[in-house]
Formats: C-alpha cells, sequence, structure tokens
C-alpha cells in the first residue's frame, strides 16, 4: 500500500471510529495527573491512541522513506562518479570522484590498480561520453594529434606524450618553436622535432637551431645528409669538425661521413674538410686517405701513407700497390671494413 493510500484509508478509519464512538457516547471524561487535568470527549479519548499510532506510524514510514532516498540518490552519484573514475582512468589521470557507498569505493579502489587498455577492436558502451574518450584515445594511439580540450589530459602521463609527439609529427613550424626551448622538453620530443626540422626546413632554419640541443649519431646523420643535399648552405668545416667531436666519431663514422658528403661537395671542399680532420683526430685519416682515393689524388695518397707506419692504413696501401701493378680495384671492391 503506498504512503498516500496509508494516509487517507488511516484519516477515514479515525473519523469513522470517532463517530461510531460519539454517536452511543457522546459525553466527556476527565483524566488527572500530577494535579493538571484534562476534560475532552469520549469519543476523542478512544480515538487519541489511533491518531497517536497513525502518527507515528507516518513519520516512521517517512523516516526510512527519506533514508531509502538518500541512499538511492547515493547509489545513482556513485553511479555517475564512476564513469568519471573510468574516463580519468583511461586518460591516466588521477582520480578525484568521492563514493558514499562502500561497494562503489572497492570498485574504484580495484579499477585505481589497474593498467586500462583500449583494444583495436570496436568499442562501444551506453555511455555516450566514455565512448568519445575511447575514440579519441584511439586516434592519439594512431599517430593523431588530438586538440579536443575535454580530455584535458594529464601533462605528465603517457598519453600526454604519445600526442605531443603527433603534434610534433603534424606541425612542422611547432617543432621551430620547440628548437627554440629545447629545455622545455623531454629529450626524446627534443629529438623527433629536430629530425622533423631537418627535413621539412631550409638549411638556413637548421643552422639557426641545431646548436641548441645535443646531437646523437642519427640526428648528426641527418644533419649531415641535409648539408649534402645543400652544399651551397651547408655548415663550414670548424663546424662539421665540432660536431662530430662532440659525437665522439670512430673512423666507420668518418667513412660513411665522407660517402655521404662526396656526392655533392666539390672536390676542393671535401679535400679540405677531411685534411683539417685528419690533423685534429687520428681515426679520420682513413676517411681522409678515402676522399683522396675517390678524386685520384694518388701523390697525395703515398705522402700520407709514408708519414705513418706501415702497418697502418693496410688496404690503402694494398690499393696503391694494385694501381701500381696496372689493376684498377676501388675500396668497396676489395670489400674494405675497418
Amino acid at each position: 500500500m503506498g504512503l498516500k493510500k496509508y494516509i487517507v484509508f488511516s484519516i477515514l478509519l479515525i473519523v469513522l471510529v470517532f463517530g461510531y464512538v460519539f454517536s452511543i457516547e457522546p459525553g466527556e471524561y476527565k483524566v488527572t495527573i500530577l494535579d493538571v487535568s484534562l476534560t475532552l470527549p469520549i469519543a476523542i479519548w478512544v480515538t487519541l491512541p489511533i491518531v497517536l499510532l497513525f502518527i507515528g506510524s507516518v513519520a516512521h514510514m517517512m523516516f526510512y522513506g527519506f533514508k531509502s532516498y538518500l541512499k538511492y540518490r547515493s547509489i545513482a552519484k556513485d553511479e555517475e562518479n564512476i564513469s568519471e573514475s573510468i574516463k580519468a582512468f583511461l586518460l591516466q589521470k588521477a582520480d578525484k570522484s568521492t563514493y558514499k557507498t562502500k561497494s562503489f569505493k572497492n570498485i574504484t579502489n580495484i579499477l585505481s590498480q589497474i593498467d586500462f587498455e583500449v583494444r583495436d577492436a570496436s568499442f562501444t558502451t551506453s555511455n555516450e561520453e566514455i565512448n568519445k574518450t575511447v575514440s579519441l584515445i584511439k586516434e592519439i594511439k594512431a599517430g593523431k594529434y588530438v586538440q579536443d580540450k575535454t580530455l584535458k589530459l594529464e601533462p605528465t602521463s603517457k598519453l600526454a606524450h604519445q600526442n605531443l609527439l603527433n603534434k610534433v609529427n603534424a606541425e612542422v613550424d611547432f617543432c621551430v618553436e620547440i628548437l627554440k626551448k629545447p629545455m622545455n622538453y623531454s629529450s626524446d620530443v627534443t629529438k623527433q622535432a629536430f629530425l622533423n626540422v631537418v627535413e621539412d626546413k631550409s638549411m638556413t632554419t637548421v643552422k639557426k637551431l641545431y646548436e641548441n640541443v645535443t646531437l646523437d649519431k642519427e640526428m648528426g646523420e641527418k644533419l649531415f645528409k641535409k648539408c649534402a643535399k645543400n652544399p651551397e648552405f651547408t655548415l663550414s668545416n670548424e663546424e662539421i669538425i665540432k660536431i662530430t667531436k662532440n659525437l665522439d666519431y670512430d673512423k666507420n663514422d668518418f667513412l660513411e661521413l665522407a660517402k655521404v658528403l662526396k656526392e655533392s661537395y666539390q672536390p676542393d671542399e671535401l679535400i679540405s674538410l677531411f685534411d683539417e680532420l685528419s690533423k685534429q683526430i687520428d681515426c679520420s685519416t682513413e676517411a681522409y686517405v678515402y676522399v683522396l682515393f675517390e678524386f685520384e689524388m694518388i701523390d697525395t695518397i703515398r705522402e700520407v701513407l709514408s708519414s705513418h707506419p706501415d702497418a697502418d692504413l693496410m688496404a690503402f696501401r694494398a690499393l696503391i700497390d694494385l694501381k701500381d701493378a696496372g689493376k684498377q680495384y676501388s675500396l668497396e671492391s676489395l670489400c674494405y671494413k675497418s
């Protein structure tokens, strides 16, 4: 029975009892308690317990009904919060939701200790916000830069880092801004920004920015290939020497550098560069001799070989001997390896 019906029928019962009693006994009755007297019709005295019971029962039902309402409201609110918590976990953010029910607290405590990973397969729920969040996460992991401000990614999260890398790969002008202040970004972001700038921007821009970052060998190789494609705007010999020193180039690295630059550098420029390198860095001598062989500078090669012990530069000495014997071989044909 609903509360409304209970109240209506209870009042009707009280009225009927009062009317019936009053019809058979319309007199009054006096009650005295501690010198306090109260005179009321007998019908009221008879119906008074029923009225008190009615008031008490209604108050009881309203109290527990209100208590149930608060509990239901807490559950409904926690159901909303659990969606927000799942979104936070998906976005690798700290969950700031609060829960009033013990069961939901336990669930979120378990979820907070689990790494959430969105599968590549189709994902769908009845919650549109979670569907949207998952869709945006998939786009980020697929390499797309997502600008949607509703995500509010945690700056230190892996997802935010991936999205930043996506932006680096999508916006070369942003890469330029990174290289202007590389101290504000992680090394991998700075490296990718540098590689993108070298790939897509002019050599003039690259020359203005490359000294702001700490190069590794991959970055150095990319830079030198850029130089080879733009010999008229290339780095100076001093700059190239400084970079190779900082990168701790070995003889194989110098040989690779010679092969990269020989296709576009003028012979005199390339010889001059490696001559300077050989004077400052011993392990670059083989690359210098290699360059001399490329341009058939036989007399200069003999001078270089004569200035080194007989046990050094054996492959080049063998190549000279073969040339003296009238046999034409290249360094590559001898399968030379350092």
